[in-house]
């Protein structure tokens, strides 16, 4: 992150513009709505802006480095690159924050676009990368954020040292607030009827803080792949335990004041036992947190989550259960493999390939029909014996089969062969955890289809 977000009070302080047509014009209509006081320099000013600097100082001129005095902000808006450039170096050598339109690299700070609901501020920056997509996120957030929100914010500073006395405890005021924007009191301040709202940001029934246990499925690694409530709730938690599938995406999207704590497994390091997690959540959830237990893929497919909700049903803790696209189905997805065709797959089944003592076992029997996609979990330690196994017990040793690894993230790698050479294939390319084994005539999809 190269630019730290500030919101800047500028609030009767002065700031310096240098520039008289329409880049000084955009700026200055921006930085009055701040409140800003404006000192405006240059040697042709354009009707407009004197008519919006009336009660601001103008001097109608060329600029000097005289001018750069103990300002809060300069901004250089000029068509001239070496007045812009001499604006900058001016402000940087007094330690005066300076920003040059359409010139990052002369600039210490950058304009982002704003979404005003006033006295709520959003912005949004892309390090000045692009303004254009700026402005384009800008109007994705703009169409979520209802105009209400001007008013419950208005509400709520205005009750802010009020509530601070009420409730003193930090987190006993954030969960009473966070009660109150998912309670009607929300829709009363949004309409202004604050009387109203006041009934349910005061209410001390709401006071104890009852822990509750979110199991959400994090998908199969693309943070985008994520469903609304569980971006919902993970915005929502105190306390994140996560496991090793979990991607650093996704990761990404939790709250960022919340607890993270990795209870995963992982190769070559002492495993988290899934009793000692069962009784974390348990505890953590008594101590009054709000708990996400972030899975990879869904939770209850080979996720463990049924025991996980067991133990939290037993101690009489609330939970939700929030399902997330499986491994199977987006890793299939994004290496272009329906699980299902008419033409070639009428059923698909998972199971789990990881060996126990050296072998997988499963009822290999049951998984000879041609005209099943057979999807293997936790497969690459036990390939060579599921690739066997199936040719053993009647599959076709050419029926085709892909290994897909860290699927639906840029590090997507995807191997296809058959029963007989997958095993091969992938002893000679360096195939990462997690991943997900397909067998079955779909598998060669893609292949078809262009074909």
């Amino acid at each position: 992150m190269r630019y730290l977000p500030l919101h800047f009070d500028l609030q009767g302080r002065t700031v310096l513009v240098v520039g008289g047509g329409e880049l000084a014009r955009r700026k200055v209509d921006l930085l009055l709505r701040s409140g800003a006081g404006i000192e405006l320099v240059a040697p042709e000013i354009s009707d407009e802006l004197f008519s919006m600097l009336t009660s601001h100082t103008i001097h109608q001129a060329n600029y000097e480095s005289s001018r750069v005095n103990n300002q809060a902000l300069v901004v250089a808006a000029t068509n001239n690159p070496a007045v812009n450039e001499a604006v900058s170096i001016d402000a940087r050598a007094r330690n005066i924050p300076v920003n040059v339109v359409d010139a990052p690299e002369l600039s210490t700070v950058t304009f982002p676009a704003i979404i005003d609901r006033d006295p709520l501020i959003v912005s949004v920056g892309s390090s000045a990368t692009s303004p254009v997509l700026t402005r384009y996120v800008r109007q994705l957030i703009e169409q979520t954020l209802p105009e209400g929100l001007s008013a419950v914010a208005s509400y709520l500073g205005q009750v802010r040292d009020r509530l601070k006395e009420v409730f003193p405890d930090i987190e006993m005021r954030r969960r009473q607030t966070e009660n109150f924007l998912e309670s009607p009191g929300y829709s009363a301040a949004e309409s202004g009827d604050f009387k109203a709202a006041e009934r349910y940001l005061f209410d001390k029934e709401n006071e104890s803080l009852a822990g509750e246990v979110y199991v959400v499925g994090a998908g199969p690694g693309d943070p985008d792949l994520l469903t609304l409530k569980a971006l919902q709730l993970m915005q929502k938690a105190d306390v994140v335990l996560y496991d090793n599938l979990v991607s650093p995406g996704v990761l990404d999207r939790v709250r960022r004041d919340a607890r993270m704590e990795f209870v995963g497994k992982r190769s070559g390091y002492k495993s988290t036992s899934q009793e000692h997690i069962n009784d974390m959540l348990v505890r953590l959830a008594n101590e009054g947190h709000r708990v996400l237990r972030l899975k990879g893929g869904d939770p209850f497919v080979f996720g463990r989550g049924g025991e996980e909700i067991i133990a939290l049903i037993q101690q009489q803790i609330p939970f939700q259960v929030v399902p997330g696209i499986t491994a199977a189905l987006g890793c299939a997805t994004y290496a272009g493999i329906p699980l299902t065709h008419r033409d070639l797959s009428q059923s698909v089944r998972f199971v789990t390939g990881h060996p126990k003592d050296g072998e997988v076992d499963l009822p290999w029997q049951e998984l000879t029909h041609e005209n099943e996609t057979i999807v293997f979990y936790m497969g690459l330690s036990g390939l060579s014996s599921i690739c066997q196994q199936l040719v053993k017990h009647g599959r076709r040793h050419d029926t085709p089969a892909a290994i897909i690894s860290k699927g639906t993230t840029p590090e997507q790698q995807v191997l296809k062969g058959t029963l007989e050479t997958l095993p091969g294939l992938v002893a000679r390319t360096q195939i990462l955890s997690p991943t997900i084994v397909i067998v079955g005539d779909v598998v060669n999809f893609a292949d078809q289809v262009s074909s």
